[in-house]
């Protein structure tokens, strides 16, 4: 992190107040405010641009790996909830409900719900029960299994406290849901899934994840297994990214999801749900971002380059602007990743520097300050936003040309590497209880750095009881690794409970978290 003495962007600095940088960063790269709605974030354009991306990569992801999209309903009938017992107890507190179909004009003029509902619908928290009245439907015979169907949508769920990205009362997100004949086609559905987020988060995001299993105080509500994929932010907190679901058998006994197998005996399917929301642009925000602002990977940058021109008179200003026009043009015909380039030329009537810093603090990629001595030296003055503010250097167009998707490919490199060496730089073992309560505890003498702790493994036993320790020292469970997070292996390396001193407990990650 910066000298605390050098001027920057964002104030306060990480080091400083880490959360209300967080919400600066936000504020000051134009994600995201919020609404005159309680607990809701309206998603401005540059931060929307973000999600489009996350979007479309992972919806062609998602659709290689056989699944369709389709769309169901916002409002849920009360009695769907009703039918899975554990899923209901998970969700109630968190549900908007609604009891009124129309509006009323009452006798001082102010509009009043009038027409109550027979039955009161609740507005999507999650849509396994809704998509599971349809799914009894159309399933009859093993010939209509498995289905693959994914959905992207906003789900709505009331948070008292909450934080732009991360935690909101409505949040965007994509939520998937199979049907399955058998229990084993519909386990490897579930690690498929999560193999998808974490080749996602790694290779778009530049975001290193550790893949592995919940413990069981921390599944899905109705769910046999819940597995996530876990990242650590700059201020060595976890964050959750994304999640997939063996939900077993259970939903489709609510749903009532019955087919006859090949041996005409009626069974009923097995199901899966998995997704990730808005959230992964929060993880990216702490992830990447520095105290003069937001930090983005270039591939999830809505614009990579930003073309600046400069000049100081009407004269200048149509020689600059012609050259930049040309420039623009060229460089939208060159490919990166796959993609061509994105690229916006920013010639709005505002100061140079003005305009440097706002891009600075919008994240873009690479910006191009372009003045008359560079259009007449046919070059460009190039800054790159993964090094320093003041680190820039002059490139002749054709190298510049020539070079960019090579800069482009270093930049998401070095992001995904910086982020992976912090990740394996705070995470530690313990076997000692002493030494892991030790390691959550502050080492500020006057207790303001949120910055302390990290990723601490040792063995615990899968049971409610360790949550107990837990609560104690404000840390969560975050995964039972997967013994190669590569290979979605389960972890069979049993040991002694750090907390208990009892055998046959399983290697987690602990850890402060969002």
């Amino acid at each position: 992190m910066q000298d605390s003495n050098i001027k920057t962007a964002i104030s306060p600095k990480r080091s400083e107040d880490y959360s209300e940088w967080y919400q600066q960063v936000v504020a000051q790269a134009d994600l995201a405010e919020n609404s005159p709605v309680r607990g809701c974030m309206v998603i401005k354009p540059w931060g929307y641009g973000i999600w489009e991306l996350i979007q479309k990569d992972l919806d062609f992801r998602i659709k290689e790996t056989g699944h369709v999209n389709a769309y169901f309903p916002l409002l849920i009938p009360l009695s769907f909830l009703e039918k899975e017992a554990a899923h209901v107890d998970g969700f109630a507190k968190e549900c908007a409900v609604v009891t009124h179909h129309r509006l009323a004009v009452n006798s001082e003029g102010k509009l009043i719900p009038e027409g109550e509902l027979e039955e009161p619908y609740v507005i999507r928290p999650t849509s396994e029960t809704i998509i599971g009245a349809m799914y009894s439907k159309w399933v009859q015979s093993y010939r209509d299994l498995p289905i693959l169907i994914n959905q992207w949508a906003n789900v709505m769920r009331w948070e008292m406290r909450t934080r732009l990205f991360l935690r909101t009362s409505e949040f965007l997100w994509q939520e998937g849901h199979t049907a399955h004949a058998n229990k084993l086609e519909a386990e490897l559905e579930t690690q498929k899934m999560l193999d998808v987020y974490a080749n996602f988060c790694e290779e778009i995001l530049a975001m290193p994840v550790i893949k592995g299993e919940k413990p069981c105080w921390e599944r899905f509500p109705g769910a046999v297994n819940t597995y996530s994929i876990e990242a650590m932010m700059q201020d060595k907190k976890g964050l959750q990214a994304g999640t997939s679901h063996f939900l077993g058998q259970n939903f489709a006994k609510a749903s009532n999801i019955e087919f006859l197998n090949k041996e005409g005996v009626r069974e009923h399917a097995w199901t899966t749900s998995w997704g990730v929301t808005t959230r992964l642009i929060g993880a990216l925000v702490m992830t990447h971002s520095d105290d003069d602002g937001l930090v983005l990977p270039p591939r999830v940058a809505p614009s990579q380059i930003i073309i600046l021109p400069i000049y100081r008179s009407d004269e200048e200003r149509e020689l600059v602007l012609n050259f930049c026009k040309n420039l623009e043009k060229d460089l939208k015909q060159i490919n990166f990743s796959g993609e061509k380039l994105r690229v916006f030329r920013d010639d709005r009537d505002l100061r140079g520097g003005d305009k440097i810093w706002q891009w600075v603090k919008k994240g873009a990629p690479i910006r191009l300050e372009i003045g008359p001595r560079d259009v007449a030296a046919n070059q460009v003055f190039m800054a790159r936003r993964d090094l320093g503010v003041k680190e820039k250097q002059s490139l002749s167009c054709e190298e510049f040309i020539n070079q960019v998707p090579h800069i482009l490919k270093t930049m998401q490199d070095n992001l995904f590497k910086k982020a992976q060496e912090f990740l394996k730089l705070n995470t530690q073992s313990f076997s000692d209880l002493n030494n892991f309560e030790s390691f959550f505890i502050s080492q500020d003498k006057n207790n303001n750095s949120e910055i302390f702790g990290g990723f601490a493994e040792a063995y615990a036993l899968d049971n409610p009881e360790t949550e107990n320790y837990l609560k104690a020292l404000k840390i969560t469970a975050r995964c039972m690794p997967f013994t190669n997070n590569k290979n979605n292996e389960s972890n069979e390396d049993f040991g002694v409970c750090i907390f208990t001193g009892k055998p046959g407990a399983k290697k987690m990650i602990f850890a402060r978290a969002y």
